[in-house]
């Protein structure tokens, strides 16, 4: 699903990754954390593509609100779990939306 009609400005956390050969929980977790992050005061939605390289962009009205998501304490031991075992790189962008707009047929 896209993400549109957010008021601008908001806040991209951009995470990018390559999978190591061990994925075993991966997916199931990755689902979980989606469905945790909706919980959290700030989260305005998300958008995910995993193939070669998955790409997970999430959005949210204020920094403060992904700096308490980061702290989340089940969050944490799951970004422990990535870097042991499923991520072989990953790499997170935090960025500014001035401007947001889109197409729809």
């Amino acid at each position: 699903m896209i993400v549109s009609n957010l008021k601008t400005p908001y806040y991209a956390v951009i995470f990018t990754t390559l999978l190591t050969d061990d994925i075993a929980g991966y997916f199931k977790t990755a689902v979980r954390m989606e469905k945790l992050a909706e919980l959290q005061e700030g989260f305005l939605g998300i958008e995910s593509a995993r193939n070669e390289v998955g790409i997970t962009v999430s959005y949210w009205n204020s920094l403060e609100a992904i700096t308490q998501w980061k702290h989340n304490i089940e969050h944490t031991e799951v970004r422990k779990r990535g870097r042991e075992q499923w991520y072989e790189h990953y790499q997170l962008r935090i960025c500014k939306v001035e401007r947001d707009y889109g197409f729809k047929k």
